[in-house]
């Protein structure tokens, strides 16, 4: 599990799996667990025992943090599987 960022305790992370699949996100806090889409849009996948304000504090770091968080994909995946 790569984490990327940590904002106002909400962990955004790869697992080591994904990189077979489209830019994505995962998110957790607490009970809280989450995928987001980076490609072609930022878009939740699933969002599962979030309050409505977490979700969209969520989507907001997400957006505010996606040249970050797809430049930090692309290097950990190319780095992992040899590209």
């Amino acid at each position: 599990m790569q984490t990327v960022l940590i904002v106002k305790g909400f962990r955004f992370f790869f697992f080591s799996a994904d990189g077979n699949e489209p830019a994505h996100i995962h998110v957790k806090k607490g009970d809280g667990d989450g995928k987001i889409w980076l490609q072609p849009e930022v878009k939740p996948a699933y969002l599962l025992d979030f309050t409505a304000p977490e979700e969209k504090q969520i989507m907001e770091i997400v957006r505010k943090n996606k040249d970050l968080i797809i430049a930090k994909w692309n290097e950990y995946f190319k780095s992992t599987m040899g590209f």
